[in-house]
């Protein structure tokens, strides 16, 4: 593969980032052809010590979202975060998903369980003294103010325990780029 055609489809792979992000990134492949031409390297030798640029252009676009993750704390970085380190391979995919899939479950059951429980103690405490007979108006008013209050403290662990969670998807993305990334690159080998 040339230089051209490797940059062009690193180019085209990170469409999509920052265009500040991508010329950096480009620029850099640019300077390990440069370097690689005067140490009297081919383009081709170059390139293929580079890697597959689609696998190159998944770990970067998996470091682009765990960075943007630790920027903005957002439901939106969460969730490119998560795709990006269940981007990062089919294997990954295969060993994460059985694990994923029952936790995101049960923190989607909680902030649900939040949801009701504020819904129905707001709808106690306004309106339950108004159609509820017989019952101490101060009960019913407190029933609601213990629904809330428990909505509340359920929404705010499933949050920490959220964050916590695409915390530790941030940490594994990250430790599969920094240990299994080197075992996954073919080795030069010098004569």
């Amino acid at each position: 593969m040339t230089r051209q055609a490797f940059l062009d489809r690193l180019r085209a792979g990170l469409r999509g980032l920052p265009t500040s992000a991508i010329n950096d990134i480009v620029a850099d492949y640019q300077a390990h052809f440069a370097e690689g031409v005067a140490a009297g390297r081919t383009e081709a030798e170059i390139a293929a010590a580079l890697g597959e640029p689609d696998r190159v252009i998944r770990e970067l676009r998996a470091e682009a979202g765990l960075k943007r993750w630790e920027e903005e704390r957002n439901p939106s970085a969460a969730a490119n975060a998560v795709l990006a380190v269940l981007g990062l391979g089919a294997i990954d995919v295969l060993v994460l998903l059985p694990i994923l899939l029952p936790i995101a479950g049960v923190l989607f059951g909680l902030l649900v369980a939040a949801a009701a429980c504020l819904g129905v103690g707001a709808v106690f405490f306004a309106a339950g003294p108004f159609f509820v007979h017989g019952a101490p108006v101060a009960a019913i008013i407190l029933a609601g103010l213990g629904l809330i209050s428990t909505g509340t403290c359920i929404g705010c662990l499933s949050s920490a325990a959220s964050i916590a969670f695409v915390n530790g998807l941030v940490w594994y993305g990250r430790l599969h780029i920094t240990i299994l990334k080197p075992a996954l690159q073919p080795k030069e080998i010098v004569a």
